[in-house]
């Protein structure tokens, strides 16, 4: 599993960067012909992994309530997003996955409950698959904020 959170630890320094280089205003827009935004998709990415990670193993999460009502799957936005909130997701970026590499390596996740995913039909039955599939999701996200990066500059 050392590789899959090299993985995640690579992957969001790049969600980083786009709430870094875009502006307020360009992290809240909706561009025509899309449903969310960029910050959307990244408070997403946090609230999800902290589901299938945490929630599905029945342990406390490390996201608020508030957080994952606004951000879980079926969501989207509701409305501008402050720069507070911005910050907070910029923070849990590193801070949930540090401590889910934390927890996983102190294995405190000895139970799942099994969740079969939308996105692709598959059932996650422990926390590895969950993990696995976690950078797949993370990965389409990071593909979603390109693509709105791109519509929101044009």
């Amino acid at each position: 599993m050392q590789f899959t959170f090299e993985v995640l630890h690579n992957i969001r320094p790049f969600f980083k960067n786009h709430i870094e280089n875009n502006s307020l205003e360009d992290l809240n827009k909706i561009p025509n012909g899309y449903n969310n935004n960029i910050i959307w998709n990244i408070g997403h990415i946090v609230v999800t992994a902290q589901l299938l990670a945490y929630k599905l193993s029945g342990l406390p999460m490390a996201v608020s309530d508030e957080i994952v009502n606004k951000y879980r799957k079926d969501t989207k936005p509701e409305g501008p997003v402050s720069q507070d909130e911005v910050d907070e997701i910029k923070a849990l970026l590193f801070s949930t996955a540090e401590k889910l590499e934390s927890d996983y390596k102190n294995n405190v996740f000895k139970e799942y409950n099994a969740y079969t995913v939308s996105t692709t039909g598959n059932t996650l039955n422990n926390i590895d698959e969950a993990l696995q599939f976690i950078l797949f999701h993370e990965a389409m996200h990071l593909g979603y904020v390109l693509a709105l990066v791109r519509a929101v500059k044009n």
